[in-house]
């Protein structure tokens, strides 16, 4: 009991246990997120879909085929990105010179399309994909219990993230990425393949997104309604980090989960909305975000 605060400690450490859980999830999510907006300038309504789609495609990697989890981490960001990379080819790169609002239109509508197929031949409710016996058990730390997968989500986000992070702004990929952000005609004319970049962009951001499915599968059940469920939140942890940047998403999905997190301890009841809180009170001060650039 800590007790000025009159908690449990062991509440306490379990609901920031759970708030890193969901900012992981935040942070991937939202960093395919921003590169896809940073590089398209297109707000991808689908990758909440994707995010789903990753998390089916290692259920039935598993089920249909006997391939397991450690396979799958590998396999379905591949699937789900080589899937992205269709989408963007025959749909996406149809809208570029047009208004954001038709990008957004296409991609929720193809959210929609791709939520339904799903529900229609698997049903709505959840269906259970194990944790791997490498991976199962725990920690007993004294202050709380840790689950041995959920340090490795925790971890393993991490570790995307920071090198996600690193190959954008460290290295000559990183710098040819940027280049076609901020000027595609003049990166054109220095001999880069921008539209095989953008294309193979989009791919990437979709892989982070089945990625995050995968990580998400033996915690939150397998099902159609799983991408909707999370993909609102995540786009607020965008626009709070700001749109199209990397750091942003990255700082602002931890950080979120953990206020999430804490919330449900001190305020039970405004879990569900202080993030969209914070996000009103960042656009009135910042309206590009806390790492956004004023156009």
């Amino acid at each position: 009991m800590i007790p000025f605060l009159d908690i449990p400690v062991q509440a306490l450490f379990g609901q920031l246990l759970l708030g890193l859980i969901n900012g992981s999830f935040y942070a991937l999510l939202s960093l395919g997120l921003a590169i896809i907006f940073g590089l398209l300038n297109i707000i991808n309504f689908t990758h909440g879909a994707q995010y789903m789609l990753g998390a089916f495609v290692a259920w039935m990697l598993l089920n249909y085929l006997g391939i397991g989890y450690w396979w799958a981490l590998l396999l379905v960001p591949i699937i789900v990105g080589a899937s992205g990379v269709v989408i963007e080819r025959l749909l996406i790169s149809r809208l570029y010179k047009l208004d954001h609002i038709y990008g957004l239109l296409l991609t929720f509508g193809i959210a929609l399309i791709m939520q339904g197929l799903l529900r229609n031949e698997y049903g709505a409710s959840g269906m259970p994909y194990a944790i791997p016996p490498e991976l199962a058990g725990g920690q007993r730390l004294g202050f709380m219990f840790l689950p041995n997968y959920r340090a490795w989500v925790i971890v393993a986000s991490v570790s995307v993230c920071l090198g996600t992070w690193l190959l954008i702004e460290c290295t000559r990929l990183g710098a040819y990425l940027r280049a076609a952000t901020e000027n595609p005609a003049l990166t054109q004319a220095f001999g880069i393949n921008v539209p095989l970049l953008v294309t193979l962009t989009y791919g990437f951001g979709v892989g982070l997104a089945a990625l995050a499915g995968v990580l998400a599968a033996p915690i939150y059940s397998v099902n159609p309604n799983m991408g909707a469920d999370i993909i609102i939140v995540v786009f607020a942890v965008v626009v709070i980090g700001g749109m199209g940047s990397i750091l942003g998403a990255i700082v602002s999905g931890f950080a979120l989960g953990l206020i999430e997190g804490l919330t449900k301890v001190f305020y039970p009841e405004a879990s569900t909305t202080v993030i969209f809180v914070i996000m009103a009170i960042v656009l009135l001060v910042k309206p590009a975000g806390l790492f956004g650039r004023t156009a």
